[in-house]
């Protein structure tokens, strides 16, 4: 069937102002849900590499499985620019709606299956491929996740408030990261000296229930309106992938070089500074992944904050102050930690977090505005995932080298503030257009 033909589409462009807001709303809520459930697969892999993993899969590499573990984060990003070419171009041939239920098929399959796993003592080093190739798939869906949820609930609104509707999937992370936080406090109490023989499956089994729920609901939302409209207007188009990267593949490497500062922060508070702050500091495991709970608590609501702001001044000045402030916060931040003061170490990952979402909150729709919405999918979905292999993915396996290294905290501020540095250089040639500017040019191209 030809995506234009398709009932979800016909029923998009018959509405009412009644029933446009009904579904706005609702392509915002199964946006965010659907985003949270894949977030929260992710985020459980990523605190069981650094306290479970090297000692049920990487066992028989001694003091080295830790590193191994940590390298298998990195293959959860490495894959991810393939999952946005997939089902970027899938997105842009088909549509938003299923493309985002294929996404979290795959990655709640993959995650299932990790909680399935036999260990390293039961079929030795083939444990731990058979771990990394479920990391791989697990990147792939995540790559083709976030094009689709940001542009799902930014296209379904036709107003002003676009960077902030765009935000709204973002709340997604820290409230995955919420839920995994509260599971693996839950199952680490319940099974007690048991984590490591079946505790830590629980979280992993437990995403099959998210998934049937999530993909209810996603099911339920009609097509946007900015992929109707684009694709009747189009006659004899190329491949989207071929159109993006020949067109605008300057914009994607802009996209990308945005994002190292608000990716490698975050992923060194979510994933580094648990191994960090539990071990070298001495502050407690369970401390620890409080304190990311609280900051990720925080962000639920400084992440729309930050994307309404961009509505207001504009995305690439919102952004701009964001990645300046983290390079001029690396420092401290550490500073806040190694005081081992309760308090402080709390307060310094608080407003780690709050910066982060200066850039997060605005970057959804700042990278999607920045592509034509017939190769929106795939143009900013390949730009924001082709971070993950210069900046997220390495952050923590570099952040725990350098101090492996270094043996100091400041070693890995060091390598913040310059990824921050990057992304404000980017920052500052990638769309100058304000949100009026970039609303009306969307429009116009139609």
């Amino acid at each position: 069937m030809n995506p234009i033909q398709s009932p979800d589409m016909a029923d998009a462009c018959a509405q009412t102002p009644l029933t446009s807001h009904r579904l706005q709303r609702r392509a915002a809520i199964a946006s965010v849900i659907g985003t949270t459930i894949e977030w929260y697969d992710f985020f459980i892999y990523g605190t069981a590499a650094a306290l479970v993993f090297p000692s049920v899969f990487f066992s028989h590499g001694g003091s080295a499985g830790l590193m191994e573990s940590f390298a298998t984060i990195f293959v959860g990003f490495l894959s991810r620019p393939l999952g946005a070419a997939i089902f970027g171009h899938m997105g842009d041939r088909v549509g938003r709606k299923s493309t985002l239920v294929a996404t979290l098929m795959l990655m709640g399959v993959a995650t299932v299956v990790v909680g399935l796993l036999p260990t390293d003592k039961v079929l030795g080093p083939a444990a731990g491929w058979l771990l990394i190739a479920l990391r791989f798939v697990q990147g792939i869906g995540v790559g083709g996740e976030w094009g689709g949820a940001v542009l799902l609930s930014m296209e379904s609104h036709q107003g002003s408030r676009r960077g902030f509707m765009a935000s709204l999937p973002h709340i997604g992370v820290p409230l995955g990261l919420v839920i995994s936080v509260l599971t693996w406090s839950v199952c680490s109490r319940f099974s007690g000296p048991h984590l490591l023989e079946y505790g830590w499956r629980i979280p992993f089994l437990a995403s099959s229930v998210l998934l049937v729920a999530g993909l209810i609901i996603r099911m339920g939302v009609p097509e946007t309106r900015d992929f109707i409209e684009a694709n009747k207007h189009l006659k004899n188009r190329r491949a989207p992938l071929t159109e993006a990267l020949q067109s605008e593949w300057r914009t994607i490497l802009l996209a990308a070089l945005v994002r190292p500062g608000e990716q490698a922060s975050f992923y060194m508070l979510s994933t580094f500074v648990v191994l960090y702050g539990s071990t070298t500091l001495g502050l407690g495991r369970e401390f620890i992944l409080n304190a990311v709970l609280l900051a990720a608590v925080v962000s639920c609501f400084t992440v729309p904050l930050f994307g309404y702001l961009s509505d207001r001044i504009g995305r690439r000045t919102t952004y701009l102050i964001g990645a300046v402030a983290m390079m001029l916060f690396a420092f401290p931040y550490f500073a806040l930690l190694d005081t081992r003061i309760p308090l402080l170490v709390i307060g310094g990952m608080v407003l780690l977090m709050v910066i982060h979402d200066v850039m997060y909150g605005s970057q959804a729709a700042y990278i999607a505005e920045s592509f034509p919405a017939h190769i929106r999918y795939t143009g900013a979905s390949l730009g924001y995932q082709g971070a993950s292999i210069i900046a997220g993915g390495p952050a923590p396996l570099i952040s725990l080298w350098l101090f492996q290294t270094y043996h100091s905290g400041y070693a890995v501020a060091a390598f913040l503030a310059f990824l921050s540095l990057v992304s404000a250089v980017a920052a500052f040639f990638l769309g100058r257009k304000s949100p009026v500017t970039n609303t009306l040019a969307a429009a116009r191209q139609f």
